[in-house]
């Protein structure tokens, strides 16, 4: 470290498109006192220049060395570092190489039958419309299945009710084989593969398999080998897996550019401290960088800076005091192709396992929260709504202003509105990269916009919109986007938005930040005087982290065990503070976090608790288990104290602080101007002291009458600590790169440290406001149309996230087997978050029967629990909880959220029995029941209904069901808050729009369809499939080409069936209003609108419509997908997908399990199908092959994908999957399966896929054929192995 003068710290956040540079200089005093005063400096430059320089980091430094010293620094020579102190980088090399699919080939050690991890994942498809199923590539699809096993050692009495044991010993099954290994290993060689990824089954508790495989591979000369188990020691092989890998992938890249990084200076910074920005937040030394710890590099900085800046920064406003509470920040970062939110309160809160560019990270993260929103997101007007991106212009060809042709974008929507001044931008555009932004284009571009826009009014009889509207209509809806991920960081964890300030950074935050903070209703905005580069400035405040982890799997209240885990915790202590100490760290500059990793028994679902400071010495005094229900009951709303509490995981954040860069964190000694009120005007008196606007521009706001009259005031020309500017005007801050927007109804006051707050006042009604032509109260307005859209669709996504959260059963928690729904005042869907296709449209049905059947019985605190298929329920596992949302004694609103629970009784363990020939043989079936009365939960009577109808885990399902009220609880707070800020009018009024909207969409495909297909007038289109059974499911199409609709017509369908493949009509409309939205398309809402254009016929006592009392549990599951292939299949859209749900389901008389299996996805015109996907109407996930064998008594003997069980074509299908589950005690076994005797069908000459298999492998090597439908006895060593079916190909090969 240098101890000569002057001392240079630089610290650098090197993003995709620009380098942002923060640097203190310190220099010694020349006045004989040897006094030190230090220099601050910040640069921004491209991260990519060739033209220029190798490495924009370097060339950072050569700059800063250049300001420094005064002495040239040479281009091209290495850097001399005499002076140069420390090094702090946050990057986005590792992301960049994620994303891009650019890392270092590798290849992944498994245990053997799970070679095909990565590429399987947990089945889900992305995006549940669209039929491509486009998933990210794997980042490779080498892997070498090591022969050995470990399994976890237990007694038959840990499964009961499917808890499992916490102390889990483990024992080794098959030792490693070591030739075999070494033979891969060498084929792995061959390919020239230098990095591998270790994985194994339990190795989070038993290291010792991949520690020796670490050994062999090193013997075999392989550069780089990433263990699963010593990056992130927690249950869960599968992103697990995917870490290591990731590891594998990106820290070779990492190295190799630290490795090019260093030979640009003389020494190659063997004297420097030089640090990386991790994504937790902390700083480790360049050696230890790792890939899988650099995916949040950039971003992080970003959090640390505002955290360590604005906490408690309140303190110093003159109206509120050093005592005044401290507020949470919301960090508001955004860029230029997306918005990064976050949170902080004291304390970073961190996620341990969070999903990158399709890859599962698990490693403890930064809680931050990304939507695909940014300053240059792309502009659509599509079915009468506004959308904002999520595709984004880039850089090339940029935004229409850049002169390059590009796109119109938020940026455009800014620049026409005059809230960016183009006099004081950068004049970095055209060919000669010396013109300003081009206003005349982004004026032309949406005035041809507006013109499509008023087509579309004037069609509809609305009034018209200027393109001043337009752009401010499209800046609202970018807003509310913004706004989603920010109410899902607080109000779905229980905290109230209000109540915090926000921290707004990044190029484009400025510009949205008084609006953001309004929509949210916070009242404080801090706008960092380091804004534009606050990632850099966030680095050089971080602290050096050590972070170690073990997993302790003890019962909490056992107090021997309890207090092993303490012994750990202090030893993880101990570790961390030599870590630290050989980091060059001193006691007195360190401080550690101890956590303990809780959950309740028989969950999956851990909250990591904090020790206090003041017991970190003594962690065994500190009641964890108080601490955990406080925390629990905090984000969910209650807590389960009667089930006892598992610790899985003790951890320590040991913290090195070396920053001798100013921290504002808490202090209370800045100077903050004093608003003062003009009594006579009742506005806020301008504060400037003599400073005068470099210019007075317009900005457009229609909520102040249109154009308006703001001065534009730059940064360095106000006054520090003085300055009191109302709005509107602009703040331009020309070091930052950064333009403020100060509109109508707030106040900006510029601090003696030169940040920037904003007090946001409430706006009153304007009576200029400037409003379209020809409009009355209940015409539509586009605008407000698209951010209502997304205002009903974050209600259901909160209600989904609410019930994830205080749900308990794995098919809840973890399979994500719900849905959650709003609906309209006569039971119609408004907004269906989506979650599982099969709920989509058959909700409705569910809430319009009890609407019917209750009429105005159903009062105010009383909540309906409903599963009768009669009743518009799909099977009996899946319980619909519905409550009515009520204003001023009248319903306004229904909420509802239906979700399937591993057991309600019936015939066998699962309630899926194959062979149920009635209804009462599956179990609990309810066609009304006020689960709450009163507000009172009838835990009783619910109780004896399920102990009669022989439920097996009676406290999961009413826990369950207590979420589901929970998630319904959410939906009503949340529309009676829309409903209190909008007006009922309103809500009601843009709710039938948006219906309206999902109509014309509808009706648009038809026509398009029609067209497409040379149709006559009178077009009809035909289909037909059968069951494995021979009954056949038929459909006629037919279109009016002229209004847009559509009959589906299904007579000819076979008659309902004496098995348990009867579909309840609810699920052919789930399966209608599910293509439809597919073959749309386009992100259009999902509701009732769909249907209205739709006429739906079919037959009585069909297999689609059965009689009362009917057996149904495998119509919802099996059948719903014949349907949905039927209805793709008449409109010639992709071939066949597998065709079933693959339900497999075990148990006894004490507990049950139940999961869906993947399978391969149909190919249609222009793309494959996917591989080992869910499909159609399911899109629930598989449990981790760790979880299953924890909670239940099975060994995953092989899961993978089934080679060559595609249907072939010009466009392939997708391959099936083998599951094959090992019992370890007698059990029952179910298999509930279709698309065993007829094949995936190709489509347009493509072939058929290969059928599924199911087989019983008995202990004694014997193989049975289960057939699609059979329930079985298995003893201990028994083998279950399910082979689903693939997909079918489209076209012929060669066509």
């Amino acid at each position: 470290m240098t101890s000569a003068y002057p001392r240079v710290r630089i610290a650098i956040d090197r993003g995709g498109t620009f380098t942002d540079v923060y640097a203190e200089v310190d220099y010694q005093g020349t006045d004989g006192t040897k006094s030190i005063y230090t220099q601050r400096h910040v640069l921004k430059l491209l991260s990519e220049d060739p033209h220029n320089y190798d490495d924009a980091p370097t060339e950072a430094i050569r700059r800063i060395l250049h300001l420094a010293t005064g002495t040239e620094q040479p281009r091209g020579q290495p850097l001399e570092t005499t002076y140069v102190q420390s090094i702090r980088m946050g990057t986005t090399i590792a992301t960049n190489a994620l994303l891009e699919r650019k890392g270092e080939p590798c290849a992944l050690v498994v245990t053997e039958g799970l070679g095909d991890i990565l590429q399987i994942g947990n089945q889900a498809r992305p995006n549940i419309f669209d039929l491509k199923v486009q998933k990210k590539p794997p980042l490779t699809q080498l892997s070498i299945e090591a022969r050995e096993r470990v399994i976890l050692d237990k007694q038959d009495n840990a499964y009961q009710r499917g808890l499992g044991e916490a102390q889990a010993p483990v024992k080794i099954r098959q030792a490693l084989d070591e030739e075999y290994l070494c033979a891969q290993l060498e084929c792995l060689k061959a390919k020239s593969v230098q990095s591998i990824a270790i994985a194994l089954m339990h190795s989070y508790i038993l290291k010792d398999h991949e520690t020796r495989i670490r050994q062999i591979a090193i013997e075999n000369g392989f550069k780089h080998i990433s263990l699963s188990s010593e990056l992130t020691p927690m249950v869960k092989i599968v992103p697990r897996a995917f870490t290591a890998t990731v590891d594998a992938y990106l820290t070779p890249k990492i190295k190799q550019y630290i490795e090019k990084f260093r030979s640009g200076f003389r020494d190659c910074l063997k004297h420097v401290e030089v640090q990386f920005m991790q994504s937790d937040g902390g700083l480790c030394d360049i050696d230890s960088f790792s890939g899988y710890l650099a995916i949040l590099s950039g971003p992080a900085g970003g959090v640390v800076g505002y955290a360590k800046s604005f906490y408690g920064y309140e303190r110093n406003f003159p109206e509120n005091g050093s005592s005044t509470d401290v507020q949470p920040v919301i960090g508001f970062d955004m860029g230029g192709t997306s918005t990064d939110v976050s949170r902080y309160s004291g304390h970073f809160d961190h996620v341990f396992e969070t999903e990158t560019a399709g890859v599962t990270i698990q490693a403890p993260q930064l809680d931050i929260n990304t939507v695909a929103a940014g300053g240059g997101s792309r502009l659509f007007f599509r079915n009468g709504m506004f959308y904002v991106g999520p595709e984004s212009a880039g850089a090339h060809p940029g935004p229409v202003c850049y002169r390059k042709g590009g796109y119109l974008t938020i940026t455009d929507a800014n620049l026409l509105l005059g809230r960016i001044e183009p006099s004081l931008f950068p004049h970095i555009f055209g060919e000669d990269a010396d013109q300003p932004l081009d206003i005349t284009a982004t004026r032309k571009a949406f005035a041809e916009l507006t013109e499509v826009i008023n087509d579309s009014l004037r069609a509809m009889n609305e009034g018209e919109m200027v393109p001043e509207q337009v752009a401010e209509g499209f800046i609202k809806v970018a807003n509310e986007t913004m706004c989603r991920p920010i109410r899902q960081l607080t109000e779905a964890k229980g905290f109230d938005t209000r109540y915090h300030s926000l921290a707004c950074f990044g190029g484009a935050g400025g510009q949205h930040a008084c609006a953001i903070a309004r929509s949210l209703g916070i009242e404080t905005v801090y706008v960092h005087k380091y804004s534009g580069v606050l990632s850099a400035y966030g680095t050089a405040l971080a602290d050096s982290v050590v972070e170690v982890q073990e997993p302790a799997d003890v019962m909490y209240i056992n107090e021997g065990a309890r207090k092993k885990a303490f012994i750990m915790l202090k030893s993880l202590r101990s570790k961390a503070q030599e870590v630290l100490r050989k980091r060059g760290f001193k006691e007195e500059t360190m401080r550690f976090e101890l956590y303990i990793d809780l959950r309740y028994a028989g969950t999956d679902f851990g909250i990591m608790v904090q020790c206090p400071e003041e017991y970190e010495h003594c962690p065994e005094r500190v009641e964890f288990d108080n601490l955990f229900e406080e925390k629990y009951h905090l984000e969910h709303g209650f807590s389960i104290p009667e089930r006892p509490l598992v610790i899985d995981n003790v951890r320590v954040r040991g913290l090195g602080n070396l920053n001798e860069a100013h921290n504002t964190n808490g202090a209370t000694s800045i100077s903050v101007p004093r608003l003062k009120l003009n009594t006579e005007t009742q506005s806020y008196k301008k504060t400037v002291e003599g400073a005068v606007p470099v210019m007075t521009t317009r900005c457009f706001y229609s909520d102040a009458g249109g154009w308006v009259s703001s001065e534009v005031w730059r940064m360095e020309d106000l006054p520090k600590g003085k300055a009191v500017l109302p709005g509107p005007c602009l703040i331009i801050d020309m070091a930052a790169g950064n333009t403020i927007v100060i509109d109508p109804g707030s106040i900006a006051r510029v601090a003696c440290d030169s940040n920037v707050i904003i007090t946001i006042q409430p706006v009153v009604g304007s009576s200029k406001t400037f409003t379209r032509s020809n409009v009355d109260i209940d015409q539509v307005d586009p605008v407000k149309l698209s951010i209502y859209s997304h205002r009903f669709m974050s209600i259901a996504e909160q209600m989904g996230r609410t019930l994830q959260r205080t749900s308990i059963s794995t098919n809840i928690k973890e399979r994500l087997d719900f849905s959650c729904a709003l609906f309209d005042e006569t039971g119609g869907l408004v907004a269906n978050a989506p979650h599982v296709p099969v709920h989509l449209g058959s909700m409705q049905d569910t809430v319009r029967y009890q609407i019917r059947s209750l009429r105005q019985s159903w009062v105010e605190g009383e909540v309906v629990l409903s599963n009768h298929p009669q009743a518009g329920g799909s099977h009996l596992p899946d319980i619909t909880i519905i409550t009515p949302v009520f204003n001023n004694k009248e319903v306004v609103f229904y909420v509802a959220s239906r979700g399937h629970h591993a057991d309600i009784g019936g015939k066998t363990p699962g309630s899926m029995p194959p062979f149920s020939k009635k209804l009462s043989d599956e179990g609990l079936a309810v066609r009304s029941m006020r689960i709450v009365k009163s507000g009172l939960f009838q835990e009783d009577e619910i109780t004896g209904l399920l102990r009669e109808a022989g439920c097996r885990c009676i406290q999961d399902v009413i826990s369950d069901i207590r979420a589901q009220i929970a998630a319904n609880k959410k939906g009503i707070v949340l529309v009676r808050e829309l409903i209190e800020a909008e007006g009922l009018h309103s809500v009601q009024l843009y709710m039938h729009h948006i219906q309206v909207t999902a109509e014309r969409a509808v009706r648009c495909l038809l026509k398009k369809v029609s067209l497409r297909k040379g149709l006559g007038e009178h077009p009809e289109l035909q289909f037909s499939d059968h069951m494995d059974d021979g009954t056949e499911i038929k459909l006629t199409i037919r279109i009016n080409p002229k209004l847009g609709t559509a009959l589906f017509d299904f007579s000819g369908t076979g008659p309902e069936s004496t098995a348990n493949t009867n579909a309840p009509l609810a699920i052919t409309t789930s399966a209608v209003i599910y293509a439809l939205r597919c073959l749309v398309d386009e992100d259009i809402p999902l509701n009732q609108g769909c249907l209205n254009p739709i006429k739906i016929i079919v037959p009585k006592n069909s297999i689609l419509s059965p009689s009362d009392g009917a057996a149904v549990v495998g119509g919802n599951v099996l059948t719903s997908q014949r349907v949905t292939d039927v209805i793709f299949g008449a409109f010639g859209a992709c071939a066949a997908s597998q065709g079933c749900m693959n339900n497999l389901t075990f148990g006894d008389e004490t507990m049950g399990y139940y999961e869906t299996i993947g399978g391969g996805a149909g190919a249609g015109p222009g793309w494959d199908g996917a591989s080992g996907v869910q499909s159609h109407m399911t899109n629930t996930r598989i449990t981790d092959p760790e979880i299953i064998e924890r909670r239940y008594p099975v060994i995953v003997r092989e899961f993978s994908l089934r080679k060559n069980s595609q249907g072939t074509g010009r466009h392939n299908g997708g391959n099936g999957l083998i599951r094959s589950l090992e019992f370890t005690k007698a059990m029952i076994v179910s298999i509930l399966s279709e698309r065993r005797t007829y094949s995936p069908w190709g489509c347009e000459g493509g072939g058929d896929a290969e059928p599924g298999k199911n087989l019983l492998i008995k202990a004694n090597g014997s193989v049975l054929n289960l057939g699609g439908k059979n329930s079985v006895e298995v003893v201990s060593g028994d083998v279950v192995q399910v082979q689903t079916p693939g997909g079918g190909a489209f076209g012929k090969i060669g066509a």
